[in-house]
């Protein structure tokens, strides 16, 4: 099995875009940690197991998975596991609905933790995400990432970019600025395509895109464009419906 599907390391990797297999997989990759006590792996088989199981179950019924993958993390030692497990936390966190206030304030930990162990890759979309939190509780202060490593990272990391601006387009569409959602948009549409995928945020960034679209196809001359955005998103969200109701569907209904 861990042949075929080129799994390793207690079979933790699902199965790309069988979201049911996949459940399946993280299932047993969990079953195999408790049975053969591989604490080495625990922190990240924890971790993707969060990530997957967000697909099927609710998704705040997954943040209690990630204090646990910190955990296991912290205690071998795997700084970088631990750390990942914190930020993905974080931003489950933050799409889960969590009161702003204590999203701040798990933000706050989030950040202390990354610049002590100098996790640099990490931190900076933690501030990203942290600044919308500040936004949206009226606290608008600019950010300031003055780091040459900062400033590097952020201008050849993909995946940092991908959330620097969906964050953009996030808050420019929660605060209705038209011109600014659109052309952040554009920005997050053209490199998010070489981003990670299946991780938890890539659901709700896609939810986040069929609002936007249907809203720059009601509003904008190249409005064909948009609308295919727009359902491509909401046939995505049908898809991870299909698995988990409680999170997706009402997300599907509102693009429908």
């Amino acid at each position: 099995m861990c042949l075929h599907w080129g799994l390793c390391n207690l079979a933790r990797i699902a199965k790309l875009g069988d979201i049911s297999g996949g459940y399946n997989y993280v299932k047993l990759a969990r079953s195999l940690l408790d049975k053969l006590g591989s604490s080495e792996n625990a922190g990240e088989v924890i971790c993707l197991h969060a990530q997957v199981v967000s697909y099927v179950e609710p998704l705040q019924a997954t943040l209690e998975y990630y204090d646990e993958g910190y955990a296991a993390a912290m205690a071998s030692g795997g700084i970088i596991q631990a750390a990942a497990n914190i930020f993905f936390g974080y931003i489950s966190i933050f799409y889960a609905g969590v009161k702003l206030q204590t999203t701040r304030e798990k933000g706050a930990e989030v950040i202390k933790f990354m610049q002590g162990k100098k996790v640099v890759v990490l931190l900076i979309p933690t501030q990203y995400i942290q600044d919308s939190v500040l936004k949206l509780m009226g606290i608008c202060d600019e950010p300031k990432y003055s780091s040459a490593e900062e400033e590097s990272i952020l201008a050849t990391n993909n995946n940092v970019q991908t959330t620097h601006y969906f964050q953009k387009l996030y808050i420019s569409f929660m605060f209705r600025l038209y011109d600014d959602m659109k052309a952040n948009t554009e920005k997050f549409l053209a490199c998010s395509a070489h981003a990670s995928t299946l991780l938890v945020s890539q659901s709700f960034r896609t939810f986040y895109i069929g609002l936007v679209s249907f809203w720059a196809a009601r509003s904008s001359r190249d409005g064909e464009q948009w609308y295919e955005r727009g359902n491509k998103s909401k046939l995505a969200l049908r898809k991870w419906a299909e698995t988990s109701r409680w999170t997706f569907e009402n997300k599907w209904y509102l693009l429908e």
